[in-house]
């Protein structure tokens, strides 16, 4: 634990904790050229406690399949994150939600690109549902809703 001191009135010297600093959160953005709503997504991350690493590509089908997301839900971005795989525009409430509770899944994913979420424009007009994932086959699962 860092410690400062401050001094009093008296000349004496009381050792006092200081707060944690949050660790930044790496990050990997794989990213269609042409996307803007995906720089959008990662500057919300980055004001988030985040740092993407945001990489262009044109085959971002093929990194999204070969990282186990469902093809039906896709997202317009897949982004490696602290071992998870996050696809699409998903909260980041969620995204540190399963950070924290490190479950067994590969990882999560808000498919489409609705109204109102991060990085996109507009107002949120229904229920986004987010879906975790793995690579054995079986069925996605719901993970969190907002």
């Amino acid at each position: 634990m860092k410690l400062t001191y401050v001094l009093t009135a008296l000349g004496l010297a009381i050792a006092t904790p200081l707060p944690a600093l949050a660790a930044t959160i790496n990050a990997v953005m794989y990213k269609n050229p042409q996307c803007s709503c995906c720089e959008a997504y990662a500057a919300y991350l980055e004001e988030n406690g985040f740092k993407v690493d945001s990489k262009p590509v044109n085959n971002l089908s093929e990194i999204s399949s070969d990282a186990g997301v469902p093809a039906d839900l896709e997202g317009c971005h897949t982004i490696m994150v602290d071992g998870y795989v996050v696809d699409g525009l998903v909260p980041v409430e969620i995204v540190k939600k399963l950070l924290t509770e490190r479950p067994a899944i590969t990882g999560i994913t808000l498919a489409g690109m609705p109204a109102g979420a991060p990085g996109m424009g507009g107002e949120k007009t229904e229920t986004w549902t987010v879906y975790a994932f793995t690579k054995d086959g079986k069925a996605p699962t719901v993970y969190a809703t907002e």
